[in-house]
């Protein structure tokens, strides 16, 4: 009887661990099959998700790109604006330096054997250097430069550029040449010249030399400036080797509170007229090398005038010479009649006094001196010279 009742008991328990068993497989059958429509439902919400979320950065990146546009066209905008402001500022600032020059020319034909005059040197060279910074600006803003047409001698474009900067009795042209710029290259090289000069005086000290050579390197003509300065680290050289190469056009914007208009202009004029400029290297005085390295389409052979051809003047301000005087000072063949005038410094025997001089003829020395320096000033600045400049005898 217990025997029976015993296999009862366990027929029922296997019963119920099977009935157990049957529904705990249901459950988990159910419970999977929900798990697999919520995946999927979630996978599908999520595959929606992204695809909204690709939608929205696709607009974002849309978005961002119209409005990096809209704030380029309006720098743009912004930087033609300044530009057109600027260059007309500019071009008044040059139209009052040829007024002044007008007016010192009439004063040298009113006034022309007056002393005083030769204080009026002075102020034609702060109008000289006014000038050239109104003329950078220009060129900055896109105006075109002025253009002769005829070539000039390098060492009196050179002679152009030294007028144009404050402390031009700093620079020594230590030599001088027998080759012209085509008129082409004429204004360009001038103002990338002073702009060097510029630079070198103001990074050295008061005092220290400014030396000017030239060198013909194969079918190059080389002129070389080098400065007593204070020279330039790695991070300087590349800044003004990527600025003068003229790659990079610095914005208006870019140049600060105080612009610093050179190397920014030497690069425009340089890329725009075919010649090279580097100030990587280091002079002998342990400051700046700077090179303008000039093609061969851009220079030629100066061509002499014959013996018998009637002279000018000396280009400096000095009394002028008997014409049978065939050469210069160096050595070299006299120059025949160009169109107008370069140089615009007065040489050094310029400002010395003679022995003896009578008032009168000291002024008319002033005089001749100053319409020298005007004559070339003027031809720095593509202005043609007055018609009439006053006799020695006025």
């Amino acid at each position: 009887m217990n025997q029976d009742a015993l296999v009862w008991c366990l027929v029922a328990a296997v019963a119920v661990s099977v009935a157990a068993a049957l529904v705990l497989n249901r459950r988990n059958k159910a419970i999977a099959a929900k798990k697999s429509q919520v995946e999927a439902t979630m996978t599908q919400k999520l595959s929606e998700t992204e695809g909204q979320l690709a939608t929205v950065w696709a607009e974002l990146q849309q978005h961002k790109a119209q409005h990096a546009e809209t704030i380029r066209e309006a720098e743009e905008a912004a930087e033609e604006s300044t530009k057109a402001v600027l260059k007309g500022s500019a071009r008044f600032l040059q139209s009052l330096a040829a007024e002044q020059l007008a007016l010192l020319e009439e004063i040298q034909r009113k006034y022309g054997g007056h002393a005083v005059l030769g204080d009026l040197l002075e102020v034609n060279h702060a109008n000289a250097q006014m000038a050239r910074k109104a003329q950078g600006i220009a060129v900055m803003c896109g105006a075109p430069l002025g253009r002769r047409n005829k070539a000039a001698s390098v060492y009196d474009v050179v002679r152009s550029a030294q007028g144009q900067i404050r402390n031009f009795r700093r620079v020594e042209i230590m030599q001088q040449t027998g080759f012209a710029l085509k008129a082409s290259a004429v204004s360009p090289v001038a103002l990338a010249v002073a702009e060097l000069l510029d630079n070198a005086a103001s990074f050295s000290q008061q005092g220290s030399p400014i030396e000017v050579t030239f060198q013909r390197v194969q079918k190059n003509l080389c002129i070389v400036i080098d400065d007593a300065g204070v020279g330039m680290g790695d991070e300087d050289r590349q800044k003004a080797s990527a600025l003068l190469s003229g790659d990079h056009r610095s914005r208006l914007s870019q140049l600060g509170n105080q612009p610093k208009f050179g190397f920014p202009v030497i690069g425009l004029l340089a890329q725009q007229y075919g010649f090279r400029v580097d100030v990587t290297g280091i002079s002998r005085y342990g400051g700046v090398r700077a090179v303008v390295l000039l093609p061969e389409e851009l220079w030629t052979e100066e061509e002499t005038a014959p013996a018998e051809a009637p002279q000018l003047s000396t280009i400096h301000g000095t009394p002028a010479r008997p014409e049978s005087a065939a050469r210069t000072a160096h050595g070299l063949p006299r120059r025949g009649a160009r169109q107008v005038p370069i140089a615009s410094v007065p040489d050094r025997d310029d400002t010395a006094a003679p022995p003896v001089a009578a008032p009168e003829e000291a002024g008319r020395a002033a005089g001749r001196s100053l319409g020298a320096f005007q004559r070339g000033t003027l031809s720095g600045r593509n202005l043609a010279p007055a018609p009439f400049e006053g006799s020695d005898d006025a």
